[in-house]
């Protein structure tokens, strides 16, 4: 059964939508307010943040996808040359770096101006790939503020498909 079966006699609101989502994956959320939802992630290399908010405003569904980092500032220069070389690769979403709160960030708005209602199956789309985009570079990331190695060559982790199964 499709993710929005349930959902087809329904007018839902997005964050009750990814409520539902959570519940059905089995994720830990909490539940901020009628327009924001927060879960945890369990990944392959961490486990990420994930905040979900709903604005009126500009009727956009916000997504915040986050881990903890704080690589040595002299690396600092090359972490932010790293993020340039993965957002040339992310089609769907960007990774920033935000300092202060030492955190590593996969961001992404779904416009749903004029009345659109955004479906389950797109919620799960965009979870699922902010997951996977910080899956995908983790590694890289790692390699670049710990490891000393360049971003060129730390992308090349990233850029690599695996084949088969250990």
């Amino acid at each position: 059964m499709a993710l929005s079966e349930q959902f087809l006699e329904e007018d839902l609101h997005p964050i009750d939508i990814v409520e539902h989502l959570a519940e059905h994956h089995d994720w830990d959320f909490d539940r901020i307010g009628d327009d924001q939802i927060a879960m945890a992630v369990e990944g392959q290399w961490r486990t990420y943040s994930i905040t979900l908010a709903w604005s009126n405003y500009d009727e956009t569904l916000r997504m915040v996808c986050s881990f903890e980092m704080e690589p040595p500032s002299e690396r600092e220069p090359e972490l932010y040359e790293l993020l340039n070389k993965m957002n040339d690769q992310c089609w769907a979403g960007a990774f920033t770096y935000w300092a202060n709160q030492k955190l590593m960030v996969y961001r992404y708005g779904l416009v749903l101006t004029g009345g659109q209602s955004a479906s389950p199956e797109q919620i799960d789309t965009m979870i699922t790939a902010a997951v996977l985009s910080a899956e995908r570079y983790y590694p890289a990331i790692q390699l670049v503020t710990w490891g000393n190695r360049d971003p060129e060559n730390a992308m090349q982790v990233a850029i690599a498909e695996a084949y088969g199964r250990a």
